[in-house]
């Protein structure tokens, strides 16, 4: 069962390896990124970083895709952090997951919407974003477990 699909440009580390995994009791995290998916030393960097007991697995976005679509994930209470909001877009809407929550974007110099201290949209994310939210999908933003859920709506972007 998906428990959370989030996007954190960091990836895993211990908020979500942690705060996340022990609120939502997960016992598996996917890690969606087309680039660490390819670099062993990023991966391997990730593995010491997971919470003891629970399972990491490191997959590109096609790869995340044909394994959540499958069912091979379903045995596991798996929480899903992709790298970006293009990535956790097209997870959602393939796997049809009904919530986002953007936990930690990168500030990019073409910028031009923050939604709290940690989530930074440029034009092409908040274009995705709105359809997601236009589509029914919820979006949130939360950096940790325990803050206040903010559901966003288009008039917030």
């Amino acid at each position: 069962m998906i428990k959370l699909l989030r996007v954190d440009h960091r990836l895993l580390h211990g908020q979500v390896a942690f705060s996340w995994c022990h609120t939502l009791g997960a016992n598996a995290i996917l890690v969606v990124s087309d680039s660490v998916a390819k670099d062993e030393i990023r991966m391997k960097t990730m593995r010491l970083a997971k919470p003891s007991g629970v399972k990491l697995v490191i997959k590109s976005v096609d790869d995340s895709i044909a394994a959540i679509t499958s069912g091979v994930t379903d045995k596991y209470d798996l929480l899903i952090v992709a790298g970006c909001v293009a990535d956790a877009e097209r997870i959602a809407r393939a796997c049809g997951i009904g919530s986002l929550n953007l936990g930690g974007t990168e500030k990019k110099e073409d910028t031009t919407k923050s939604l709290g201290i940690a989530v930074h949209l440029n034009d092409d994310e908040r274009e995705l974003v709105r359809g997601l939210i236009r589509d029914g999908i919820e979006v949130e933003v939360r950096q940790v477990a325990k803050d206040k859920k903010l559901v966003i709506s288009e008039s917030d972007l």
